[in-house]
Formats: C-alpha cells, structure tokens, sequence
C-alpha cells in the first residue's frame, strides 16, 4: 500500500479516558483521506501504523487503523 502525504501536514493524537482527539492541519487531513481511501482496497487485516517517530506530531499517542471484513 502506497502511503503518501501531503508537504506540510500536521497530525497530532491525544487520548483521554476513552476518548481519542485526532487533531489535523488542511494537509494533514488531506494525507489521512488518501490513506484511508488506499486502506479500504486492502485485504481485511491490513492496517496503518501512525507514530511520532515517522509521521505525528511530538507528545503524541500511537495510533493503528485497521481494516476488518
């Protein structure tokens, strides 16, 4: 699966409780949308890993979107 994002997003992931905020800038949301879209032509199981590390902002919680049948 081809993940791609868009120059200059900005993606930030809280937790709080049973809560999750996903808080995102213009190109942010627009690199969430295309990877998402790529996700749902993927197999059930098939899942997107989202870490400060490698693509959100720093203080943020991991976050891991799969797609079930």
């Amino acid at each position: 699966m081809l993940i791609e994002w868009t120059d200059g997003f900005e993606i930030r992931v809280r937790t709080e409780g049973n809560e999750a905020l996903i808080s995102a800038n213009r190109e942010g949301l627009l690199s969430l949308a295309a990877q998402l879209t790529a996700l749902a032509e993927e197999a059930p199981g098939s899942h997107i890993h989202y870490g400060e590390y490698d693509s959100l902002e720093a203080g943020s919680a991991e976050l891991i979107i799969e797609k079930i049948p």
